[in-house]
Parts: C-alpha cells; structure tokens; sequence
C-alpha cells in the first residue's frame, strides 16, 4: 500500500464485517452454519488484512487519511458527514479491534458449536465488529455518536443473547439503561461544543480549543463561573464512564457475563469497553485545556482501578474474575488519561486487549473441559488435562500482573510512573491506588490459576450441572475434563504471542517515537507526565531489568506468593481470615451494595418520579385538565346554549325584545347615569 490511502480500501474495512452480519442475520437459514460463520469470519479476515497494511502505510510511511466519505445533510452551517481520520491512534485500533475479533470468531466455532442460535450469533458479534470500526475510524462527532450508539445496541443484543434465561434479560437491560445514563452526559457534552464551536468535524473543532478555553458559563453554585470546555469534557466523560465501566457505572460489566464466552471476551478486550478510553485519547486537545476535567478523570480511574480489583478477591466464577479484573484494568488505563498520558493509556488498551481476551477464552476453554461448569472451586488440577489452556492462561495471567519482559509489564509499569509524575490534586491518591493495585491484581490473578490448574482434582466427587450420574471408562462417576478442539485451542496461542511480546515490541515507537504525534496532543509545559517518563526510558530492556527491582514487581510477586500460599499450602488462611473480616466479605459480597442503591434508590425514585408524571402530569392535568377538561368546557356551554333554543317563535320574539332593550339601556347610560345620581341625590 503506497503512502496515499485509499478511500475505497479504508470503507471495505467496516463494510466487509457489516456484509458479514447482513448475510448471516437475514440469509443464516439458507446459507446453514457453514455459510454463516464462513461469510462472517471472510468478512473480518477482509478487514483485518486492510488494517494491517493501513497500520503499516501509517507507521512506516507517514500516510494520514481525513476525508469526508459521504454528506448526509447540512443544517445551517453545520455539516452532518461520514468521514474517516485515520492516523496512528486510529491505525492501531483497527488492528486491535479486527484482530481480536477475528480470534473470537473462530473460537465462537467451537464454543458455540451446539448452540441453535449459531447464525444470529455470528451475525451480532460481525454487526458489533463494524459498529467499533465505524467508532474508531470516524473524523466527526455525528459518526462518533452512531458508533458508540451501535456497539451498546448489539452489546444489549448479545448480553442478553440467551433470551429464555432470565437473569439474561435482566443483565442485558441493565446495561443498556446504565449506557442511556453516560450516553446523556455524552450527547450533553457533544452538544455543547457544536454549540460553542459551530461544527462535529474533529479537526475543526480541535483548531478552536484556544477559543473554547476562553468561554464561561454563569455558575449556579459556589459563585465562581464555570469553564463550558471543562464541563463539555466532564459530560463526554460521563459517556466514557458507561461505556468503559468506570465507577459507578461499572455495574453492567459483571452481569455483562451472562452472556455466551466470546461476546465477553469481545466485549472486555477490544470493542465497547475500550470506546471510552480511545474518545477522550482522541479529545486529548481538549481535554488538555482542563485540569478540572482530568482531575475528575483521575480520580474516578484510581477509584475504579482499586476497588474492583477487590471485588476480583472473593468471586468463585472463572467469568467473573476476569470481569472484575478488567474494571479495574479500565481503570488503570483512565488514572493515564486523567494523568495525561494519553499514549500510555491506549498502549495499555492494546496490551490488554489481546491478554485479556486470551483470558476470557482461556476461561472458556476451562467451561467447555468441565462442561460448562463456572466455578473455580469445583475444579483443580487441570494442567494436566487442558496443557494448552493451561500455558496460555498462565502466559496471560503473568501479562496482567505485569511479569517484566510481558506485555502488560510495559503498559502498567508506564501508567504507575507518569501518575507519580502527575502535579495533579488527585496524583497521589491516584498513585496509592494504582500501587495497591498491583497487590491485588496478582493475588486474584493467581488465586483463580492455582485453583483451576494445580492443586487437588475437586471434579471426581459429582457429576458436572446438567449430566446424569453414569460411569465412564474407569469406573469413575464423572467425565474427564478435556483440552478443547483447535478451534478453540488456536486462537489461544495466536493471542499468546503479543500477550508477550508486542509491549516490548511497541513502547519505543507507541510512548516515545511519532507513532501518535499527530494523533494525540499534550501540553507538556502544564502536565509533565510523558516528558519525565521520557526523560527515564532507555530502552525496553533497561526498562524491564530496572523493573525487576522496582516496588510494583515487588507487590505483584508478594500477591502471586500470597495467593499460593492461602490456596495451595495452607487453605484454612483464607477461611479464617474470611471470618475475621466478615463485616468486610459482606461488604465485597454484595459489590458495595451500588446494587442495592441503584435497583432500590435510584430505580424506585426514578419510577416514583415517573408514576407522578404520569398519573399526576399526564393522566390530571393534560388529560384530565387541558384534553378532558376542555372537552367538558365545551359540553357544559353546549348544554346551556341547548336550552336557549328551544324553537318557539314567542321564546325567540322575547328574547328579540329583552335584547334590543338591553342594547339601548348600555347605549344610552352615559347620559341616564347623572341623572339618576342627582334624582338619588347622590
């Protein structure tokens, strides 16, 4: 691909998966499951080709695209288009974004394989490939909103794909109400700067951000006026909040599991979650010019970062712990958005994808061999028996903890060291929390791998849900746990590969090289962060043998020891540690009780409110009043009038009379009036 890009090439890389999707949702019947996921994995496989070559014409060649594609309409002044910007930012999301979608299609093969709603399957997690790509790809804040709009559409689709299971249903529509909430914000946010700056193009709108600086709002509380950048970028980071799950609108993302394995994996590694993260990298001009903003963006990161990692503690569901664990990954990547390190946090978006989604079908890989039984305690012992779900999981898991040389070393690493470096109000709680992280994050890390993997066989003692009690071929009553087919098997080790090694492959040119130079703006004579961190890199090598001495391999080592010991040497630590900390365990149990507030404070507010509208508003005083009263108005004059006409010529003939004596009696009072008052001697 020479260094010009082609318009044509960059519209087959959303459209390709969007064909897919048709196909297989309208044709799946006649096309069969054969057709269906051949047709959609083409499709992906289309764009990720593309995506590859772009990545590779922008980062060697300097090719840049920003152009509009197609003019819907034109209101005003104001231009609502399909655009492209692709730079490096872009460049590298498309490759994430189709790569793990990619895997996660030929896995979902596999793991879907008995599954009756096998086409439509295939057809939602295609329509939920385009819908980020159309996300990542846009140059304009209209195309931004259809994106971000369509990947929480199909995400309520495929959380809830399972449509007879209840809790299902319940999980896909929490999430789709906990998204319209940041979705306000979000539209609030766009809203206000269209309005302020006249035009959705990003580069337009970029090109004004000095002028935007300068405008204020006549604040309604604490007697100082408000920046409008500042809460235009409060209010698209409110969007991001439910998008990528930051506290407290993080309560979707576990009941996200609900749905089937792959959507999960897709979901937390390279689609919605990741949609907040890449809108304010993209917005760093803006976001820049606010130190309230960022502030803001800090301190909800390291809130999320350390106390979802604590939920991760205390969850039995193999799910449910890398659930848990992406939240709080999430928000370790927002602590370098707030931090200022916007190449720092979509470096660790890309690291974490391809870990993370290894982690979520290594997970699968685990419920298909225990037939389809979630819970770690249950199991025990399956290195043996799964070994290439057992390399790769632990491959992942040390990419978490962020083991030195790994991928998830480099991005983590760099995240701790540009908030310390931040002279932000929120720095050092942030700093603190990204710290205890670390602990925590290996401790439930390795809590789930041990007791997966190692230990005692815990599966021999009952029969698996769902099967009757029959021998096998030693007698036993119970299956043997199995490695999964290469389906599933495949995807695996081709994730495991950059899981590895592409932190120590990308930092130079991702953090310190132009890579991002044009796509991502910081203003280093306020926000210090990446220019320190600069100032200490001297190579991924020097920084992976500096890390071997640094407090957070230290903290992660001391959670991986930890963990082995509670759950491998001596089990009866935790057990008595949770009877200490009981208050504790009760709190984390029931996540906070945000749960608890939201579906019996917030949500019974919201439907009181709601049952006053309506009965109060709507059935009194619209009906009740403006429609039923007027109707009566007019049926109580018409009944009156009614008794007026009664159709006797002697009624109306008097009725002729009293008004012609009445009109002379108003017309002649001026002058009858005096007279009257002097003969009352008035």
């Amino acid at each position: 691909m020479s260094a010009t890009l082609s318009q044509n090439m960059l519209l087959a890389v959303p459209m390709a998966p969007l064909v897919g999707a048709i196909a297989a949702g309208f044709f799946g019947k006649q096309i069969g499951r054969r057709g269906a996921h051949s047709i959609t994995i083409l499709g992906v496989l289309i764009a990720f080709i593309i995506s590859a070559m772009t990545l590779k014409s922008v980062a060697v060649d300097g090719a840049r695209f920003n152009e509009t594609i197609y003019e819907w309409m034109v209101l005003g002044g104001l231009k609502m288009e399909v655009g492209f910007l692709v730079d490096g930012l872009t460049a590298m999301m498309m490759c994430v974004v189709t790569f793990v979608s990619l895997m996660v299609h030929i896995y979902t093969i596999g793991y879907m394989e008995e599954d009756p709603g096998y086409q439509r399957f295939f057809s939602y997690i295609s329509l939920f490939t385009f819908s980020m790509l159309m996300l990542v790809m846009s140059n304009n804040m209209l195309q931004l909103f259809f994106g971000w709009e369509a990947v929480g559409l199909v995400s309520y689709l495929l959380i809830g794909f399972w449509y007879t299971k209840p809790t299902a249903i319940f999980a896909n529509m929490k999430a789709f109400l906990v998204n319209r909430v940041g979705d306000f914000g979000f539209i609030l946010g766009i809203g206000l700067l269209v309005a302020y700056g006249g035009s959705l193009n990003y580069a337009e709108l970029f090109g004004k951000s000095a002028e935007l600086a300068q405008v204020k709002f006549n604040a309604p509380l604490w007697g100082s006026d408000w920046m409008m950048l500042s809460v235009a970028c409060i209010c698209l980071f409110i969007g991001a909040m439910g998008k990528s799950a930051q506290f407290p609108l993080h309560v979707w993302l576990p009941d996200s599991m609900e749905g089937p394995t792959p959507i999960s994996a897709l979901i937390h590694a390279a689609t919605m979650v990741t949609a907040g993260i890449f809108m304010v990298a993209r917005m760093s001009p803006l976001f820049e010019l606010s130190d309230t903003a960022l502030n803001f963006v800090l301190v909800i990161g390291a809130i999320t970062a350390l106390f979802m990692g604590f939920l991760g503690i205390i969850q039995n569901d193999i799910k449910r712990v890398v659930a848990y664990s992406t939240l709080s990954q999430l928000g370790y990547m927002t602590v370098a958005l707030g931090a200022s390190a916007y190449s720092v946090a979509v470096f660790h978006l890309m690291t974490h994808a391809f870990f993370k989604a290894l982690l979520f079908l290594g997970a699968g890989s685990v419920i298909i061999g225990m037939h389809h039984d979630q819970d770690i305690r249950n199991m025990g012992g399956l290195r043996k028996y799964m070994p290439i779900t057992w390399i790769t999981s632990l491959l992942g898991s040390l990419a978490l903890i962020g083991t030195p040389l790994f991928s998830g070393f480099y991005s983590k690493d760099s995240i701790i060291e540009a908030v310390h470096a931040s002279h932000l109000p929120g720095a050092q709680f942030a700093y603190l929390a990204v710290i205890i992280g670390v602990f925590v994050t290996a401790f439930y890390s390795f809590r789930m791998y041990f007791l997966v993997f190692h230990g005692k066989e815990n599966f021999h003692h009952k029969p698996f849900p769902g099967e009757h009690d029959h021998h096998d071929d030693h007698g036993d009553e119970h299956h043997e746990p199995h490695e999964s087919p290469w389906v599933v098997t495949a995807p695996l080790i081709l994730l495991a590969i950059p899981s590895v090694v592409i932190g120590f492959l990308a930092i130079q040119p991702m953090l310190f090289g132009d890579f991002f130079k044009d796509a991502i703006f910081v203003n280093h004579e306020v926000h210090h962060a990446m220019s320190e961190l600069a100032h200490e890199f001297h190579g991924a090598v020097a920084m992976a043998t500096h890390g071997l001495t640094a407090l957070p391999f230290w903290l992660a080592l001391a959670g991986v020891v930890t963990a082995y010991v509670f759950y491998m040497v001596a089990p009866s630590i935790p057990a008595t540690i949770g009877k200490v900390l009981r208050p504790v365990i009760v709190v984390l149990e029931n996540k906070y009780f945000m749960d608890w507030i939201n579906e019996n404070i917030l949500a019974r507010a919201a439907r009181l409110l709601g049952t006053g509208l309506w009965k109060g508003g709507d059935g009194m005083v619209i009906d009740g009043v403006l429609i039923n009263g007027s109707a009566k108005a007019v049926g109580g004059i018409a009944g009156i009038v009614r008794r007026v006409q009664t159709g006797h010529l002697y009624w109306y003939a008097l009725v002729m009379i009293l008004g012609v004596i009445g009109l002379m009696s108003w017309q002649l009072w001026p002058y009858m009036w005096p007279q009257f008052k002097a003969l009352a001697g008035l």
